[in-house]
């Protein structure tokens, strides 16, 4: 069977890897760019002790899609960098509110006091959440907002919730559903009539049916993720940056006979009962089944021809522009040390948040610090598409503000990401369902898999080709 992937992002190599792992032929992978890794982009210098990264840095090793991730690194001999509970960028977030910054509770001592920014004690949200009777909610979802707001009141949901939507998604949280992106939290609610009450009985459930090791990994786990549970880690990144990750996939699969097709752009797809012809440099490339791994709205035009109302479909996944700006000090300057901070739309700051890199990776005597803006609200602080000194200052001056350093940047770097993060809103669920029975109903040799459909962490985008690939019939 010939198989083409559309993308050269993380999860077209992925798509690479286990086409190659189930099917064992030669397959063609086509990107437009001229690079492979879509928006993981590392800058490493070396001679100063730094690394910049435009994109993720560390990934979290939980759960099924985190064990697949680690099986990955570990088939790719990829040397990590763990971080442990214990690190403080483990234990210490913060929000930058009211005016000041604040430390997020990290044990549940936290929830007794009362912590800036919140008014009262947090322990009162969880007993509001005891005593609130579930509703049933309209076309089995809603916003993570009305959700939050509604479970653990106004406070919980402006300054705890919809940051961590920033953070996720850079999306606003108002609109972003909670079936998606807190699906075990909203089924609890929706079942037992609340979150801590789903949660204590199906703990109580679970414990009563012998816990059997079902899924991916029934057989016996990764050693690395078996390794990340025993040392207790919270998240790693990778040596010499997160990049490595699809350099080293696309130089694997090299070895393997696998094609990767930098700056070629494919620009139409035609289906047939033979298979796929595909428009690549006004040439028509025939295969039997395509994978594709591209944001939604690029995919949309090449299927528009035959199937205008599946084009629609994915044209309803919204997506919004980020602005990067990386920054570094020379010495050690953060009074606080910890993950980063963000900063909650309530405050109407131009800023989603700051990561501390240079506190979750050893760099030296160096301060290096990742500004994240835009988002959701990126025309209302970008829509004169500023320069870049003008984005750089404005960056710098925020966070000398809220970090209190008087210093300047020595180096830095300004990215613009348009339509990097697709936006999970409320339905997201059901359009992807729609989507993909669509291709299922039209019997289509296509299969869709990337950050548009199955969430956007590096875990969800890798396994997400992986459950694709799966599912493509051995025919």
């Amino acid at each position: 069977m010939s198989t083409a992937v559309l993308g050269g992002g993380l999860s077209g190599l992925s798509a690479g890897y286990y086409l190659l792992r189930r099917f064992g032929k030669p397959l063609t992978i086509y990107e437009a760019s001229p690079r492979v890794g879509g928006w993981v982009r590392s800058e490493n210098r070396k001679d100063r002790n730094f690394i910049f990264e435009s994109g993720p840095r560390t990934i979290r090793p939980v759960g099924e899609p985190g064990a697949n991730t680690l099986e990955l690194v570990e088939e790719l001999k990829l040397e990590v960098t763990p971080l442990r509970r214990s690190h403080v960028a483990a234990r210490n977030r913060m929000l930058y509110a009211k005016g000041q910054l604040c430390m997020l509770p990290n044990s549940p001592k936290g929830l007794f006091g009362v912590l800036p920014p919140f008014t009262k004690p947090l322990y009162k949200a969880v007993l509001r959440d005891l005593f609130t009777a579930s509703k049933k909610a309209k076309l089995e979802d809603e916003s993570i907002y009305s959700f939050a707001e509604r479970r653990f009141g106004k406070e919980i949901a402006d300054y705890a919730i919809s940051p961590m939507i920033c953070g996720i998604c850079a999306g606003d949280a108002r609109e972003i559903s909670v079936r998606f992106l807190m699906e075990g939290l909203f089924e609890k609610e929706q079942k037992y009539g609340g979150v801590l009450k789903g949660t204590l009985i199906s703990r109580f459930e679970k414990n009563k049916t012998k816990d059997t090791k079902d899924g991916l990994f029934a057989e016996g786990q990764p050693k690395l993720y078996a390794q990340a549970l025993k040392e207790k880690w919270a998240m790693y990144g990778l040596q010499g940056g997160l990049e490595n990750l699809p350099k080293t996939m696309r130089k694997y699969l090299g070895e393997r006979d696998v094609n990767v097709q930098l700056s070629n752009e494919c620009r139409n797809l035609t289906f047939s009962s033979s298979g796929v012809r595909m428009n690549i440099k006004d040439a028509e490339v025939p295969v039997e089944h395509v994978v594709s791994s591209l944001p939604a709205y690029k995919l949309a035009p090449l299927v528009k021809q035959q199937h205008p109302s599946l084009s629609a479909q994915l044209l309803s996944i919204p997506y919004v522009d980020v602005l990067v700006v990386n920054m570094q000090f020379p010495g050690k300057l953060l009074k606080q040390d910890g993950f980063g901070l963000l900063v909650p739309p309530v405050e109407k700051l131009p800023l989603l948040g700051v990561i501390f890199d240079s506190c979750c990776f050893d760099m030296g005597e160096n301060t290096v610090l990742t500004v994240m803006m835009g988002g959701h609200w990126f025309d209302q602080w970008f829509g004169d598409r500023p320069s870049p000194k003008q984005i750089l200052d404005l960056a710098t001056s925020h966070v000398q503000k809220m970090l209190q350093i008087r210093e300047e940047p020595k180096f830095s770097r300004v990215h613009t990401l348009h339509k990097c993060i697709p936006q999970y809103t409320v339905g997201h669920k059901r359009r992807v369902e729609a989507i993909r029975n669509y291709i299922k109903t039209y019997k289509l040799p296509l299969s869709v898999c990337g950050a548009a459909y199955d969430g956007v962490g590096i875990n969800d985008v890798i396994l997400s080709a992986r459950r694709q690939v799966e599912a493509i019939p051995l025919s």
